[in-house]
């Protein structure tokens, strides 16, 4: 006969039928990763033998078989009452004595080993759960902080109640699980003191994307809880892979979350514990530790080494819980499962790009899930027993969403709440049910009014927003399955590094222009100069500005190299190892005067297009200091977060004397052509670059042709004016000639050429042109991408 408990030590994934998935994945973490120095706690597990030995002892199997025959299975609205039966039935039963000795001896064996006053976490473990295609996530109840042998009694026997919570009879029904086939193992493991550190989530993928070089980790301060059921906005770090081990600084993304609320044990005595969950209370997080980073910068990659390696050892991306001990100051893994969502799509052909085809009020924004738009009637809910109100197809809107609102999430074409992350119980839920979900709002339950028509967009990036109003919108599917594959290598033109993941699957070669301009305008938003000179700031609004931007940083000059280098580094940590051109910043004067405490330190010109701008700005003692700030990002990103797939590329220069200058000042802060695969490209779109192409060559790596600023600077005529469209042309004979003159010449010198822009996927003809002269590559806005890639392909066809 199978014995009631299993030690951690004597348990491995194979006893997934007998202790649960999550229960036998402790085991086996505990038995393989712990020599390795993976800690997890240890701890014991009652078997399933011991919970089917509960029903036959107490008689419960027909008459809970009786109870659940009673639930409506077409609207679940008798589902609050017969869950509530069950579980009345489950706690009013007897709890045997032979399961109870059992439990104690365990318990005996844990305090001989970690002391007499242990706390224990009590985890329920289902037999059919944490499969690679269903999470079980939050069905079942967890207990922290239980101390004695009685309140683990308790906490065992609520534990076998908490199969029958309304979420979980709905969650085995809508996955086609018989409730008399699932039996529960309740793990007992010893506490981490986190309620003393900080604690979280780690995905060993992006989970909205399903981005596979990514390890992404959430955390916030005490018990892990707050986490799972999204109660606080979680700090948010990003850890790139294939560096990991091998750079010095993988890190490639951090986001400070407002962590509001900490878990903490409650300071009641043994006996004062009349239930499980009397011992952990939630407090108000002080100001100052919300402006701190739970993890250190070690500690971060610690956690994604152990992540990356216990998904190599499970061969499949998993979601795992860790938690920090505040005493001994160590680092655990708690929980690991596979990841359910993502992993199970990666080999959809398809993608699908949605537009908004208008413009509408926003009522609210938060962290955006699913890359989707939707719209419908708003519901505002306060509590899950009002689900009765949300009708098929209507969004959600609510503080928060915890496992007991997971019988009606199915209905919501989108969820939108107050609270949580994207690591969270309703990032989680939301994407296995494919809503379109808006989490960490801050104010959605009063900004949204009960019954108003919204739209939720979350096809811009990681930030969701929610329109009034139904608006409208495009869709687009293109199943890449059945494109084919040009010569000539087809790249992006990318500033947003919220987009990256997502456009990382599109079937490209790489970044052939990456924005710093969109960076500097969106992350950093304040004027280099002023960050390095902020003591010489002189408007009072704009110093304010700074300071609530830059808090975090006693030398705010770090702020703009921090932000810069990790926007960059995430776009190209998306399409490595392909190459990621970045345009060292290319704004006009005007327009750098428009970032904050910019004005102060711009010149007044009659003709910005012209004036102060591109590589002539760089040695200018106007700027200088501001480039070497660019500099000094470029150099973090290629060396110490190990993207050498990095390129530069230098706008707007006007003479070769002017290149040696840049190339020269590039390398006095350590950025050397040559040197660790450094590449340095020049754009061509002054008459004077295609003219000395050969010349420039001698000094630049590559050339992209930027056919606008080309055009206008060839014909004298504004880009931007109306006036003068019939003549602003990339046909004219003028601009096609100096296009092909650069081709010719790069040719003669072996350098690449590449050209950025929107002509080559308007017009067919203009491809078939740069085709015919043998360009190099070609780079489209990912909403032109696949025409451009379309366009190629005939253009090449043609040319067969």
């Amino acid at each position: 006969m199978e014995p009631f408990i299993k030690h951690f030590k004597d348990i491995s994934y194979k006893d997934l039928s007998s202790v649960g998935g999550k229960n036998a994945s402790l085991g086996e973490m505990y038995n393989q990763l712990n020599p390795e120095g993976i800690r997890v706690p240890d701890g014991y597990a009652t078997t399933s033998a011991a919970y089917w030995h509960f029903l036959e002892q107490n008689e419960l199997k027909q008459r809970l078989t009786d109870i659940l025959a009673k639930l409506d299975t077409n609207d679940f609205h008798n589902l609050s009452a017969v869950g509530e039966q069950a579980r009345e039935l489950i706690l009013n039963a007897q709890f045997p004595e032979d399961i109870r000795e059992a439990i104690e001896e365990g318990y005996t064996y844990l305090k001989s080993e970690y002391g007499e006053d242990i706390s224990l976490a009590v985890r329920s473990s289902a037999t059919a759960e944490d499969l690679p295609t269903a999470s079980f996530a939050g069905q079942l109840e967890t207990y922290l902080n239980v101390r004695g042998i009685q309140n683990l009694f308790k906490a065992c026997h609520h534990s076998y109640a908490s199969l029958f919570t309304d979420r979980a009879i709905k969650y085995r029904i809508d996955n086609g699980f018989e409730h008399m086939q699932v039996a529960l193992s309740v793990g007992i493991q010893t506490m981490v003191r986190s309620d003393k550190a900080c604690s979280g989530v780690m995905f060993t993928l992006d989970p909205d994307t399903g981005f596979e070089n990514a390890v992404v980790i959430s955390g916030s301060w005490g018990l892990g809880e707050n986490v799972v059921q999204g109660a606080v906005n979680t700090d948010e770090f990003v850890v790139f892979k294939p560096t990991l081990g091998k750079a010095k600084q993988p890190i490639i993304s951090r986001k400070l979350g407002s962590k509001a609320k900490t878990m903490v044990y409650a300071e009641k005595s043994e006996n004062e514990l009349l239930s499980p969950t009397d011992a952990i209370v939630n407090k108000d997080t002080p100001a100052d530790r919300q402006e701190q980073f739970v993890l250190k910068d070690e500690e971060v990659v610690q956690l994604a080494k152990w992540g990356k390696r216990i998904e190599e050892h499970y061969g499949q991306p998993m979601d795992i819980e860790w938690a920090k001990d505040g005493l001994n100051g160590e680092l655990y893994i708690v929980q690991a499962r596979p990841e359910t969502v993502q992993s199970q799509h990666k080999d959809e052909a398809f993608f699908t790009e949605y537009t908004l085809k208008e413009e509408g009020k926003v009522l609210c924004s938060g962290i955006g899930l699913s890359n989707r738009i939707v719209s419908g009637t708003a519901r505002v809910l306060h509590t899950p027993a009002e689900s009765g109100k949300l009708q098929e197809g209507e969004v959600l809107v609510t503080r928060k969403t915890d496992p007991d609102w997971d019988p009606i999430l199915k209905k919501a074409s989108a969820i939108i709440t107050e609270q949580g992350g994207r690591t969270s119980h309703a990032a989680i839920v939301a994407r296995e049910v494919g809503a379109v979900a808006v989490l960490g709002t801050d104010d959605a339950t009063k900004t949204i009014r009960d019954g108003q028509e919204v739209t939720v967009s979350t096809a811009g990036g990681e930030t969701g927003y929610v329109y009034e109003g139904k608006l409208d919108w495009d869709e687009k599917k293109t199943d890449m399955s059945k494109l084919g594959k040009p010569e000539t290598k087809a790249m992006l033109i990318l500033g947003d590094p919220e987009q990256a993941f997502k456009y990382s699957f599109l079937p490209n070669d790489g970044v052939g222009l990456m924005r710093m301009e969109f960076i500097i305008n969106n992350s950093i938003q304040i004027h280099p100069m002023a960050l390095k000179h902020f003591d010489k700031v002189e408007s009072e609004e704009a110093r304010e500005k700074i300071e609530q931007l830059t808090h975090h940083y006693p030398n705010k000059a770090d702020y703009f190299v921090d932000k810069l280098a990790e926007a960059t580094g995430i776009i190209a940590a998306a399409f490595y190892p392909k190459d990621v051109i970045v345009r060292m910043s290319d704004f006009k004067s005007n327009e750098y005067a428009n970032l904050i405490g910019g004005r102060q330190f711009e010149p007044d010109e009659a003709n910005p297009m012209i004036g102060l701008r591109g590589a002539s700005r760089y040695y200018h003692k106007l700027y200088q200091e501001g480039f070497e700030l660019e500099c000094r990002a470029m150099k973090k990103v290629r060396e110490e977060m190990g993207l050498t797939n990095v390129k530069l590329m230098i706008p707007f220069c006007r003479t070769v004397e002017e290149g040696k200058k840049v190339i020269d000042l590039l390398a006095d802060n350590g950025l050397k052509r040559g040197e660790n695969e450094l590449e340095v490209y020049v754009m061509v779109e002054i008459p004077s670059n295609a003219l000395l192409a050969e010349e420039f060559a001698e000094h630049f790596d590559g050339f992209s042709i930027g056919s606008n600023d080309l055009t206008q600077l060839t014909l004298g005529a504004d880009r931007d004016s109306g006036l003068l469209s019939d003549i602003f042309s990339p046909f004219d004979q003028a601009v096609q000639q100096l296009i092909v003159m650069t081709l010719q010449k790069a040719k003669k010198t072996g350098t690449k050429v590449g050209l950025c822009g929107q002509a080559p996927s308007d017009y067919p003809k203009f491809a078939a042109f740069l085709v015919e002269h043998g360009i190099d590559s070609i780079s489209f806005n990912p909403d032109a991408f696949f025409k451009g890639l379309e366009n190629m392909l005939e253009a090449e066809k043609q040319k067969r």
